[in-house]
């Protein structure tokens, strides 16, 4: 034990004792975090990493409601008088006239409504009877 020690503890012989153990444990365990340096993840693996889940979510999300887009798009450029329909709020009617931006459906009889083009859902097949 050396006299810096002791000063610095300002105690009994045993507390000089445990300081200097105290300060050998914590400079060997400093030694031990540089002896050995981990490889760091990052860089390239990070970048991979990214594009993968960039890649997931374009083929399970992405393309498939751009591919439904397009298809809803087409059906609503499609439209004509006489086509029955359904609208986004469940109205089922047939088409009596159409603007590029309105569709005039008949409901009932004595019904006819005026919907936004956007707000036609689908297009129902007409079902056609066996004679």
């Amino acid at each position: 034990m050396t006299k810096d020690t002791a000063q610095r503890c300002k105690g009994t012989f045993y507390e000089a004792v445990i300081a200097e153990k105290e300060n050998a444990m914590f400079a060997t365990l400093a030694y031990a975090q540089n002896a050995s340096p981990q490889p760091q993840g990052g860089g390239i693996n990070f970048m991979v990493m990214i594009a993968l889940m960039f890649a997931i979510f374009y083929f399970l999300l992405i393309r498939p409601q751009a591919k439904k887009t397009k298809e809803h798009q087409a059906m609503l450029a499609a439209l004509q008088v006489g086509d029955r329909v359904v609208t986004s709020g469940g109205m089922h009617g047939e088409i009596k006239a159409i603007t590029p931006d309105v569709v005039t459906i008949k409901v009932d009889d004595k019904t006819k409504i005026k919907v936004d083009r956007a707000a036609i859902a689908r297009k129902l097949q007409v079902e056609q009877t066996a004679s």
